[in-house]
């Protein structure tokens, strides 16, 4: 599940990176602002990636989530890029909790 989510992760850092320059040039957002946010939740993407060992980072991934489309509100077509991500990381998220699950079970018949 872990390597999943951060990959997931990894590539919506990728994206918000690159919506910095769109919410400048097509958006009009202030540099200051496009930066804060798209790189903001960028670096936060990346940091959370590399924390996906402790429980508490899947709520902030999931915060993540949110984030990502409330950035819609600057860049409209970030609503849906947003909800695409949103769906790969629960499907990461619950696929790979399913994953896990399956592997201790064929773990535990195997012993």
């Amino acid at each position: 599940m872990r390597h999943m989510c951060a990959t997931m992760l990894a590539l919506q850092a990728i994206i918000l990176g690159l919506a910095i320059p769109v919410m400048i040039t097509v958006e009009d957002v202030p540099a200051s602002v496009a930066a804060l946010i798209g790189g903001g939740l960028a670096v936060l993407c990346i940091l959370v990636a590399g924390m996906l060992r402790r429980p508490w980072a899947y709520v902030v991934g999931h915060l993540i989530q949110v984030a990502t489309i409330a950035t819609g509100f600057l860049v409209p077509i970030m609503f849906f890029i947003g909800l695409m991500f949103l769906a790969l990381w629960l499907g990461a998220f619950f696929l790979g909790r399913r994953i896990e699950a399956d592997k201790a079970r064929w773990a535990a018949a195997g012993e």
